[in-house]
């Protein structure tokens, strides 16, 4: 005679989870929004959507950062941690301008 056990095993962990970034699309040799509001220490990523090359960068004092140039379906991410307006421009598209306000958290 054969003998049937079921264990149950109960996992505890603690998963701190970063908080999900921004997204900001790419389309129309456009970007999805003008401007965004964020935090000190949020992340924004920047998705193509267009069906050829964008870049992103920006030349300002609180954000001096060139993603480079990807294509579409891709995307490149920038974690901001000071606060401050950030300019953000495409290099291949000059007409492709938004603003990032990095605000710093509350507390």
């Amino acid at each position: 005679m054969y003998r049937f056990f079921t264990a149950l095993v109960f996992f505890s962990s603690t998963t701190v989870l970063a908080n999900d970034p921004v997204v900001v699309g790419q389309k129309d040799k456009a970007f999805t929004v003008s401007e965004v509001s964020i935090k000190v220490g949020d992340t924004v990523r920047f998705v193509n959507e267009d069906s050829f090359f964008h870049n992103v960068f920006s030349l300002s004092d609180a954000a001096l950062f060139d993603l480079g140039s990807f294509p579409q379906g891709e995307h490149r991410d920038i974690q901001f941690d000071t606060a401050g307006e950030v300019e953000v421009e495409c290099a291949i598209h000059p007409s492709m301008r938004m603003v990032i306000h990095v605000e710093e958290p509350e507390g």
